[in-house]
């Protein structure tokens, strides 16, 4: 049995798109999971974010509801920044 190595150009059984597919996956190894866990945490933040806004217009607790809806709002922008840096060099 011999090691052959395969190369872009060699005749195989992948189709150009799957080729291009997987070159990108190992320029970016899971990226499409982390998008996920982006946009998932973005919106457990916002859900957050309006059940202590909730919680501040029934006027319960401000001293604690506030700086957990600063918390919350601050876990939705990271994951905003994080998901359009991650997506910045798809974009361009």
């Amino acid at each position: 049995m011999s090691d052959q190595n395969p190369s872009p150009n060699a005749k195989s059984s992948l189709s150009p798109e799957k080729y291009a597919r997987l070159k990108a996956e190992a320029k970016a190894p899971y990226k499409g999971l982390r998008n996920f866990f982006y946009l998932a945490f973005a919106a457990s933040g916002f859900i957050g974010a309006l059940t202590f806004l909730a919680r501040i217009a029934a006027g319960t607790n401000l001293t604690q509801d506030i700086p957990n809806l600063a918390l919350q709002l601050g876990l939705v922008a990271a994951m905003i920044a994080l998901f359009t840096w991650e997506n910045k060099e798809k974009n361009q």
